[in-house]
């Protein structure tokens, strides 16, 4: 049995006595041999050893428990019939107990660091001053050959200097649409639409500006009171006729 103070389960059954985690090491080295270990006994002195520790830690009576478990269920394996293609073996299982236990250990240990540093306001102080934090920005660019090519014809588009280069065309001038509606209007009486007053033989875009600038002479002849306007419908020929 343990002494007094003693953290270390130390059993004395038929076919072991000393540590129970040793014990778990040799039967997964297959050093012991599990089927003449009493799991009865093993739990017997296991709950001895948590009733007498007056100062036990619970996590390493977690410990023990869980050895203790894996060691009952190594011996179920050994005593009862197994598929090796679904149940793993007892060697394979007790690993698998001392990794998850080292695991355990080592996350305990990372805790304890944790709650030892120092804290805030305890061990360490702010600054009565901060200063804040400067972020420093630092941009990547990613672009392909197209990107590049598009960026440089707009930037050129923008500064290249533009020439506009008025082309010359033969158009009719307002001041030569009021002069010749003017005259035409003195040589007739009847009314007469606005395309007989246009020159004999124009054709093409002379045609429509000829055209424009005499609706245009017409309303501002009609504006001075000096010819008079008839259209009987929307779209319809425009007849002009001298004001009498």
């Amino acid at each position: 049995m343990n002494e007094a103070g003693d953290d270390t389960l130390k059993i004395d059954i038929d076919g072991w006595e000393g540590p129970l985690d040793l014990l778990l090491a040799l039967a997964r080295n297959q050093k012991v041999d599990l089927r003449a270990i009493s799991i009865l006994d093993l739990v017997e002195q296991y709950l001895a050893f948590v009733n007498q520790a007056r100062e036990l830690r619970l996590e390493l009576a977690a410990d023990y428990l869980v050895m203790a478990a894996w060691l009952a269920y190594l011996k179920s394996a050994l005593l009862l019939p197994r598929n090796p293609e679904e149940t793993p073996s007892p060697e394979e299982l007790a690993l698998r107990l001392q990794l998850r236990l080292e695991r355990l250990n080592a996350m305990r240990e990372a805790g304890a660091r944790l709650v030892a540093r120092d804290r805030l306001g305890r061990d360490v102080f702010l600054r009565a001053a901060p200063e804040g934090l400067r972020v420093v920005r630092q941009a990547r660019w990613e672009a392909e050959i197209y990107d590049l090519i598009a960026a440089y014809g707009r930037i050129s588009a923008r500064t290249r200097p533009v020439m506009h280069v008025v082309a010359m065309r033969d158009v009719m001038t307002l001041e030569e649409a009021i002069e010749r509606v003017s005259t035409l209007l003195g040589t007739r009486i009847e009314w007469s639409t606005i395309e007989t007053f246009l020159p004999e033989g124009a054709s093409g875009p002379y045609r429509k500006s000829a055209l424009a600038s005499s609706f245009v002479a017409a309303l501002e002849l009609a504006k001075q009171g000096r010819v008079e306007l008839r259209q009987k419908s929307a779209f319809a020929p425009l007849y002009l006729k001298a004001s009498t």
